[in-house]
């Protein structure tokens, strides 16, 4: 068990992160934490869990958090490893030991590193201090006052110890290391004087005066133009110290001698490599930004990350005149990957090394190469690489060289501890792709198929290493049309073994990478197969691999730093297409209770949407009898989260009614199909039809008579918005008798106000108005106020048209005097038929009020039908007057 504060507050166990809960608790974790075993006052922990004047029942709330903390940390054995949370009189305590909290091993880590007499000590010991910082400092938690200042104390406490690890490489000589740890951090720290004086110093020491200079003026700009004021004496001493050239500036150290041996190791150059122009001026402009620059070339399986480090190493020839070192490092194969050892072995003969000069030890071996490049113009490449571990020992020495590290993984560590500057890959663009069919078929044939060689590449995901197989295998056979070979590709279930020609290829490149995953991460990639949607959360994740939301957070970050998925909204990850089609193709192997359980994810989830977008309003399923709690549910502070959520989770709910229904689930099915009412009434046109046609369906299947009637309600409401009435009218004339065999009163009111609206546009006034009426008394004898107002607003509206004015206005005001506060939408809607009934009256000035107010709570709501029926009754209505 281990506490989190360097980055998002995290509890993380060996089953993986724990899910928290509202950012009040982890905000009331964080405060703990900051002081364990020491007790905080209730007072204290309230001021910090408030952004700004706390409720009168905040001790209520506060008990509460801390009630369901102690539970989480019982529930995963806190005791085990000493960890209680006690209450002591008014105050709250969390005994612990402090090594746990990962602010309290990075403190340590500092302390120590200060007393070290040894430059490397210090630098080994700030490095893996540093390593535990995963982002900003309590992610996360409340923006209140305490938590700010206590988060700006740790960041304090990195910026000095990133400048104490710069110091520890100028000891050492490594002056280029020292400018580009400090670059990083004064980039995103511009008025910090005490880093930009340092970094001055550094680019001076590494031969950069001019830079160094250039930095001055630029913090001194800066300063001016933001603060108004000029350099402080840190930054105007080094200014100084660099003019007067009073510490002597090594000029760089000359190139080895001509005698050394040049090593050339590069793979043969690739052909036909084609496009990438940005991410080569990209990899230029970071080679040539740096001392002894690490570049970090990232990207997917078969995305052609060797062939784009390759090319660009032979293009730069001329700029590595001490030569090219590579080592294919195996972190995706299936062959193991090489020991360090035997690479830096291979490095050393390559440099001269004679072989009875060979150093036994690893570390020998490594001091030693980096020695003997300290001073050469060399290029090192590095290609896939499993992770910063396996990178760090073969980086070489020296400011004059460049390496370059290709991965499927980010390798956020290397980018931490070595300023490794990245460089992503992505799928090729369509010119690109073109490009590539041209290489390897030739223009003519590309070209008199134009069509079908875009539709290819797009088969093709843009993955150079997918457009190669393709185009190799239209080579083999000349007499194949491309748009045949489309036709082939089309078939899914077909296209991953169309794509891969023995060893090589999609599925191939793809199982390589997932096989280096953590289980858990391939467990959720497995799982992922079965999901119903093109974009998944954490929340669906977890229900699909049946682990809890933080569990399925980590391990969708694992996947997308594999480059299997992409964070393209924040909070729902995507995989690309041949990806979806390789997790479908491992679906097999994934838990069968992974669809089952996120059947069920929806259908609790839907239940609190449905309770946000729409409050008071009576749900629209009752929970299967089986139905099974998912680890968590999703939260939704406001209606609008909850219509975001709808709008996010269309496609895969729509899918879910269908994978239910095949597998038999028609009790899910037509729960799932009527979950989204609220975003249906509020995007009328947008073609809910089939949906509700198959949820009717499988709630015919099970015999649902409450089912089949709140189903046709909606539908025949939905049929009648798109101009069908005949066929709405037959669902509706069905859905009142249907509620009330099954003995639910809401329902048949529901069902008898929505036929009644729709005889009411179709002419049939006089029924409609009878209905209408039966309805409210319906609904008054359920006592539930949403459906009483959903009764009395139709029943207003009906009054407008027969020009009963006074009738039209109490309803609403009755109506206004049932609906619940945060009813948003329903008390726009009276506001309208209340402005209308009001100008009917001839009280124009009220009527003006009550639309403008309506439409700006319709727009506040994202209710754009609501905001144009007022505008056009506030046109009308300026026109009359």
């Amino acid at each position: 068990m281990e506490f989190r504060l360097l980055g998002s507050v995290a509890l993380v166990t060996e089953g993986g992160e724990v899910a928290l809960g509202p950012a009040k608790r982890s905000s009331l974790l964080a405060v703990l934490l900051l002081r364990p075993n020491n007790a905080v006052n209730a007072n204290r922990l309230i001021d910090a869990l408030w952004e700004e004047e706390p409720p009168t029942h905040a001790k209520t709330v506060l008990q509460g958090h801390v009630s369901r903390l102690r539970a989480l940390l019982a529930e995963h054995g806190a005791e085990a490893y000493g960890v209680e949370l006690a209450t002591q009189g008014s105050a709250y305590v969390l005994r612990m030991p402090e090594s746990l909290v990962d602010a309290h091993r990075f403190e340590e880590l500092v302390g120590l590193a200060g007393v070290q007499r040894r430059p490397a000590d210090t630098v080994r010991m700030l490095r893996e201090a540093l390593s535990y910082w995963q982002g900003p400092a309590l992610t996360g938690t409340v923006h209140s006052r305490p938590l700010e200042a206590a988060a700006g104390a740790l960041e304090e406490m990195r910026l000095a110890s990133v400048e104490a690890l710069a110091g520890a490489y100028g000891q050492l000589g490594e002056h280029g290391r020292a400018a580009a740890v400090l670059r990083t951090e004064a980039v995103a720290h511009p008025l910090r004087e005490s880093l930009a004086a340092a970094l001055m110093l550094a680019l001076a020491r590494s031969g950069r005066q001019s830079d160094a200079i250039d930095w001055y003026h630029r913090t001194r700009r800066l300063l001016a133009e933001e603060l108004g004021v000029d350099p402080g004496e840190t930054l105007s001493d080094a200014y100084a110290t660099l003019l007067r050239a009073a510490e002597p500036v090594p000029a760089p150290r000359p190139a080895a001698s001509a005698q050394a041996p040049t090593p050339e190791g590069l793979p043969r150059a690739p052909r036909g490599f084609t496009g990438r122009g940005a991410e080569l001026a990209a990899l230029d402009r970071a080679v040539r930004a740096g001392d002894g620059p690490v570049c970090l070339v990232t990207g997917p399986a078969g995305v052609g990350k060797t062939a784009f480090a390759v090319h660009w190493a032979y293009e730069r020839r001329a700029e590595f005149p001490d030569g090219r070192l590579f080592a294919d490092l195996r972190g995706f194969s299936d062959t193991p990957a090489p020991e360090t050892a035997a690479v830096l072995r291979e490095f050393l003969l390559a440099l001269g090394v004679a072989p009875q000069r060979m150093p036994e030890t690893v570390d020998a071996r490594g001091a030693l190469f980096r020695s003997l490049t300290a001073d050469r113009r060399l290029l090192v490449v590095l290609d896939n690489a499993r992770s910063s571990e396996q990178v760090r020992p073969l980086l070489p020495g020296g400011e004059h060289g460049a390496t370059l590290v290709t991965s499927r993984d980010r390798l956020g560590g290397l980018i931490a501890s070595d300023a490794a500057t990245p460089v992503p890959l992505g799928h090729l663009p369509p010119p690109a792709s073109r490009a590539l069919l041209v290489s390897v078929l030739g223009a003519e044939r590309v070209a008199a198929e134009p069509a079908a060689a875009a539709r290819l590449a797009r088969l093709c995901d843009g993955l150079p290493l997918a457009l190669r197989v393709t185009a190799a295998r239209l080579a083999e056979r000349p007499q194949w049309t491309l748009d045949a070979m489309v036709g082939e590709l089309e078939d899914e279930q077909n296209r991953l073994l169309l794509l891969d020609v023995e060893d090589r290829g999609v599925s191939a490149a793809l199982r390589l990478t997932v096989q280096q995953l953590p289980d858990s991460a391939v467990r959720l990639f497995r799982a992922l197969g079965l999901h119903t949607g093109s974009d998944v959360d954490r929340f669906a994740a977890s229900a699909l691999a049946g682990t809890t939301p933080g569990q399925a957070s980590a391990d969708l970050d694992r996947l997308a730093a594999a480059h299997l998925l992409t964070e393209a909204v924040p909070g729902r990850w995507t995989p690309h297409d041949l990806v979806r089609l390789y997790a479908r193709h491992l679906a097999p192997q994934a838990d069968p209770e992974g669809l089952p359980r996120l059947l069920d994810h929806y259908l609790y989830t839907g239940l609190a949407a449905d309770a946000a977008a729409e409050p008071g309003s009576q749900p629209c399923y009752a929970l299967p009898a089986d139905a099974r709690r998912p680890a968590a549910t999703r939260e939704f502070e406001d209606r609008m989260a909850a219509l975001d959520w709808y709008v996010a989770e269309r496609p895969a709910l729509e899918g879910a009614v269908a994978v239910a229904a095949a597998l038999g689930m028609h009790d899910r099915a037509w729960r799932l199909a009527l979950v989204q009412w609220p975003l249906m009434l509020m995007r009328i046109g947008d073609g809910w039809t089939p949906l509700l046609e198959a949820g009717l369906a499988s709630a015919e299947a099970v015999g649902d008579l409450d089912a089949q009637s709140r189903t046709r309600a909606l539908l025949g409401w939905i049929l009648h918005e798109e101009g069908r009435d005949a066929e709405a009218l037959v669902h509706l004339e069905k859905a009142p008798d249907l509620a009330a065999r099954a003995g639910d009163a809401i329902s048949e009111a529901i069902a008898y106000v929505n036929h009644a609206a729709v005889l009411d546009a179709t002419g049939e006034s006089e029924r409609a108005g009878l209905l209408m009426l039966h309805a409210a008394a319906l609904a008054d004898r359920t006592g539930h106020p949403s459906t009483q107002v959903l009764t009395l607003q139709h029943l207003a509206d009906h009054c407008l048209k027969t020009e009963e004015y006074g009738a039209a206005l109490a309803h609403t005001l009755r109506a206004g005097e049932l609906a619940p506060p945060d009813a948003v939408v329903v008390r726009a809607q009276l506001q309208i038929v209340r402005g209308e009934a009001l100008a009917g009256t001839g009280r124009l000035e009220e009527a003006a009020d009550q639309l403008e107010r309506a439409m700006a709570a319709s727009e506040a709501a994202g209710y754009t039908e609501g905001t144009a029926r007022a505008a056009a009754h506030l046109s009308r209505l300026s026109a009359d007057r």
